[in-house]
């Protein structure tokens, strides 16, 4: 099955910094952050208390997003909120 969300993204966009937008103008903390493919906004995941990366998909239907620290050892992968699944650069849903 595709995703017709990735044609809209950009898959190697990285984040300008591996921070939690959010997070850091409320003094807050986070476990990993993520990265919008669409417009390049860091957000704190879901195993975060405030899932600032999931908010922002809500507030502006960009739906897939990445780590925005590949190099932390969690991989270089993407995931669709509208599909709830992970997607590979071609669309293919896993």
């Amino acid at each position: 099955m595709k995703c017709e969300h990735v044609t809209s993204c950009t898959p190697k966009l990285e984040a300008s910094a591996p921070v939690c937008e959010e997070c850091v103008k409320t003094g807050d903390t986070w476990v990993q952050v993520r990265v919008c493919k669409v417009c390049g906004h860091t957000g704190c995941c879901d195993s975060s208390k405030n899932r600032h990366a999931r908010a922002h998909f809500h507030e502006t239907g960009h739906a897939i997003m990445g780590p925005a620290d590949p190099a932390t050892g969690h991989g270089d992968w993407l995931w669709c909120y509208e599909h709830d699944s992970y997607v590979t650069e071609t669309g293919e849903l896993e």
